[in-house]
């Protein structure tokens, strides 16, 4: 069993150091040495329990956020209602979110994952319960989303941290990858077979099959073997723990940046609910099933990107801000499409920009962090993400209202990649590069270099 070193143990890799940083525990097996392939991480036994678990209930939780979506704007008939609906889901994560990590830190993550993951079961069977009796309310709606926002605070850190205590150091960054595969492969089928419910008996199904997916998760969790995790050492119960979190962040540029930029794009770029609806109704004039396929063909893109970040041996700064500002360019293009056909080819390269972005910041955060500081980190790396859909989600839900779906979009977009542009200029002054215009052949015409390159050229 590997214990965990104090928070300032080892020293952080500089933002223009490509190698990978080492874990500082050594678990029971040697997955440290061997070279990751596409999906090696499934070669090991707690890992692949954990992923088969995960890909039934990931794809019962798409069907939910889809007919949740639907449900909302049937009843209201707003855009607002649905991002408060997404705003409510993800408050918690806002006002608690950092103190998940701090339980995290200090708990067995196995243990903290079964009463997780098993509070959000019953979540999705009272609200099945509800529709399917024909009394849901939008404050039903909204009262059940804040509270899986609750329970999301915790079971957030502790799946992101969990990761690491099952694969090794040597394979955290192809885990990671292949979870967000595996939570994309679910969105290809979870919006599919929800439109199909929506469309044939109504949305209380989708809400009860979600509901028991979450026993195969459970099962999971209970047949791992407890002897083969590399467990790091828990944190004692101590004050001041969480700011010290915050200072470990703060003074670690190379966790700071990816950070702030993962904010500002989870704020403000991933407000889909909102746009894709309002896109299918109001530009489209469609139902569920245009809904459901627009989520699909995102969800291939997606998919791709997961996987082809599993085959990187590396987690490159400059491919997580590229990621950004292509995936801030490409919705851009979207909301300016004037046809249907047009838009919906755009959902598979924006979900496979976006996803490469997330897959990145999200391995390069997590190894470039002490593990005993792994837990706050990511509370707060998630945080940000999904933590600032509360104050995303109502503000482009209204630009969507007050101005129209293609405005909504085109904010979200130019946000997305200001920031890309402004943390990549700010990364290049740590690591003592300067953007450079080159009118050569051969050469890309703006690149950073070496600011002794730029004098000596001048």
């Amino acid at each position: 069993m590997s214990t965990g070193h104090g928070a300032h143990s080892a020293p952080a890799p500089s933002p223009a150091d490509d190698n990978e940083p080492q874990d500082q525990g050594a678990g029971p097996r040697a997955t440290t040495t061997a070279k990751p392939s596409m999906f090696s991480s499934l070669r090991i036994r707690n890992y692949r329990l954990f992923a088969m678990g995960q890909v039934v209930s990931n794809t019962g939780t798409w069907m939910q956020r889809i007919a949740q979506d639907w449900l909302v704007h049937s009843l209201t008939g707003s855009s607002t209602a649905v991002g408060i609906t997404t705003a409510l889901q993800f408050l918690p994560m806002l006002l608690f979110g950092l103190y998940g990590g701090v339980i995290a830190d200090r708990c067995s993550k196995r243990k903290l994952l079964f009463v997780t993951q098993s509070t959000m079961g019953v979540i999705g069977l009272v609200l099945a319960a509800l529709t399917l009796s024909g009394n849901v309310q939008v404050a039903h709606v909204y009262a059940l989303a804040f509270a899986l926002g609750l329970a999301t605070v915790v079971d957030n850190p502790t799946r992101q941290t969990f990761v690491s205590e099952m694969v090794g150091p040597g394979q955290i960054r192809n885990a990671v990858s292949l979870n967000s595969a595996n939570f994309q492969s679910a969105r290809l089928v979870g919006p599919a077979v929800a439109g199909v419910l929506i469309s044939a008996v109504g949305g209380g199904w989708a809400f009860l099959i979600n509901g028991l997916s979450f026993g195969a998760p459970l099962i999971g969790l209970l047949l791992m073997r407890t002897s083969e995790l590399h467990t790091s050492k828990r944190v004692e119960r101590g004050k001041g723990q969480l700011r010290e979190g915050l200072r470990y962040v703060r003074e670690h540029p190379e966790l700071l940046w990816p950070i702030v930029l993962v904010g500002f794009i989870g704020t403000f770029g991933f407000n889909f609910p909102i746009w894709l609806t309002a896109f299918t109704s109001d530009v489209f004039h469609a139902g569920a099933g245009t809904y459901g396929t627009l989520n699909f063909l995102m969800a291939v893109g997606s998919v791709a990107g997961a996987l082809l970040a599993a085959r990187r041996g590396q987690s490159r700064m400059r491919l997580m801000v590229g990621a950004a500002l292509v995936f801030g360019v490409l919705e851009i293009f979207a909301a300016l499409s004037p046809s249907y056909w047009l838009f919906a080819a755009l959902m598979a390269p924006i979900g496979l920009a976006g996803l490469t972005f997330n897959v990145t910041a999200n391995s390069s955060v997590q190894l470039a962090s002490d593990p005993a500081m792994r837990g706050r980190v990511m509370s707060l790396f998630m945080m940000v993400f999904v933590g600032g859909t509360p104050i995303g989600g109502p503000i482009m839900g209204w630009i969507t209202d007050s101005f129209g779906p293609r405005v909504g979009f085109l904010a979200g977009g130019l946000i997305s990649a200001v920031a890309a542009v402004g943390v990549a200029l700010v990364l290049a002054r740590i690591a003592g590069l300067r953007p450079a215009v080159s009118l050569r052949r051969g050469q890309p015409p703006v690149r950073f270099v070496r600011r002794a390159e730029v004098s000596e050229a001048a």
